[in-house]
């Protein structure tokens, strides 16, 4: 799968709703940080209850 964004490689393929995103590394982590600046990482991480102890 190539990169959503340019034409290397993806390192991860994300999915939702059946539809797979290819993003290489980069991209990856362009995205990300862009999600920890917005409210939608902390709202995922609530949903997944990721800060749970087990």
């Amino acid at each position: 799968m190539r990169c959503h964004y340019c034409d290397r490689d993806a390192a991860f393929a994300p999915e939702l709703n059946g539809v797979r995103v290819g993003l290489c590394d980069t991209h990856f982590r362009e995205q990300f940080e862009y999600l920890a600046d917005t409210d939608a990482l902390a709202s995922l991480r609530k949903e997944l209850d990721v800060d749970r102890a087990e």
